[in-house]
């Protein structure tokens, strides 16, 4: 028999490991679930709930102690993983690119880690695909945001007093998040245009409705890598590119940056110059910020009101301000993982260490950081 312990995150993120309805999956493949007292509140999940859904409702020390598997939203602490079964696995948004200490020390308390963000971009891993599943929930809630602050309507409106322009929305970055904003966007009836370094974009944002905006040279139908992320671009493309932002943006009302470079500082797209460019009133929401932001003037977590009259919003942690969706979509990403280590006939954890899945998002197991990415190379 397989446990599964879930316990609360911390202050400042509202989300669960687990949903009710994955909680009746879990016990279906015959594990037992325990469940830390409160920990689904934020994310209007009651113990009740949980309970009829077959899992056991605990405090901290009981629900984790000895347990086979820890499902968590972010990095749990060493000490909580020194709580489970020597070994034990755990599974969550351990943030590895982020503090190196902090990534040893939870190598360094004998779990076995799975970080849920080196998912491998295939098919068969969309499922569990977490960095999508709560981009898509940011990129909907980052034009919602946008839109409240801006203060003004965002569809075309025909009265008998006058018309209403219609507002115009940029989206820059079009991976997961920036389609939806677009998609968002596009549904609340502001006018939209979009930009990316990968050329495959331009057929997605055409199929939304939206315009396309890029210096399309030669380096640009080069700059996509084969996992589907963005290159980095020369400073010759980025100069052309950012003299034709600069000229569009200006007249820009709501502007959402999403552009992520896995492991790297975000890309800077908005200069102070083109900042004070813009028109007073016109809102800058940055996905990225938790990276250092897309724009030179972003501040994490707060909201920066140029003299000029621009609001630069850097959120943290956007999807977690719909925690009761992005809490349910994040635990079926989970049980999808899960699922592949449990045998269903015996009900035992049978992880097979040679899938695809398993190497791509393994961090340290026996005490030591074992992923490519994450090992000190040593000369």
């Amino acid at each position: 028999m397989v446990t599964i312990a879930v316990a609360s995150e911390q202050a400042d993120e509202p989300r669960v490991a687990v949903s009710p309805d994955t909680v009746k999956k879990f016990s279906a493949l015959g594990a037992v679930v325990r469940i830390e007292q409160g920990a689904g509140l934020r994310s209007r999940f009651s113990d009740e709930a949980y309970r009829a859904a077959g899992a056991e409702i605990l405090n901290r020390a009981e629900a984790l102690a000895g347990a086979d598997i820890l499902l968590s939203v972010r990095r749990p602490s060493a000490d909580d993983i020194r709580a489970l079964k020597p070994g034990a696995i755990v599974a969550g948004m351990i943030d590895p690119f982020g503090e190196r200490a902090g990534l040893e020390a939870l190598a360094g308390s004998g779990g076995t880690v799975f970080s849920m963000e080196l998912m491998p971009r295939t098919t068969r891993a969309q499922s569990m695909d977490v960095l999508s599943s709560q981009a898509n929930l940011a990129g909907y809630k980052a034009v919602v945001d946008g839109a409240s602050m801006f203060g003004q309507a965002l569809p075309l409106m025909m009265t008998p007093a006058g018309t209403v322009p219609a507002a115009k929305a940029f989206i820059m970055g079009v991976g997961v998040a920036g389609l939806q904003a677009i998609a968002t966007a596009r549904r609340l009836g502001a006018q939209v245009t979009a930009t990316d370094v990968r050329p495959a974009t331009k057929e997605q944002v055409q199929s939304l409705g939206a315009k396309f905006i890029a210096v399309e040279d030669e380096e640009f139908k080069q700059a996509q890598t084969a996992a589907g992320y963005a290159k980095p671009m020369s400073a010759e493309y980025q100069a052309k590119q950012a003299e034709l932002i600069a000229s569009h943006i200006k007249n820009q009302d709501l502007v959402i940056t999403t552009a992520l470079i896995p492991g790297r500082p975000a890309p800077k797209l908005i200069s102070r110059a083109m900042i004070e460019g813009m028109k007073p009133g016109s809102v800058i929401v940055d996905l990225a910020a938790e990276r250092g932001g897309n724009t030179d003037l972003t501040e994490a977590g707060k909201t920066v009101e140029t003299p000029n009259g621009v609001k630069i919003f850097g959120p943290l942690n956007l999807a977690g301000t719909i925690a009761v969706n992005a809490s349910s979509l994040y635990a079926r990403n989970l049980l999808a993982f899960i699922e592949t280590m449990i045998d269903k006939k015996e009900k035992t954890l049978a992880v097979n260490w040679d899938d695809e899945l398993i190497k791509g998002t393994l961090v340290a197991k026996d005490g030591q950081l074992v992923h490519p990415n994450f090992v000190t190379k040593t000369v």
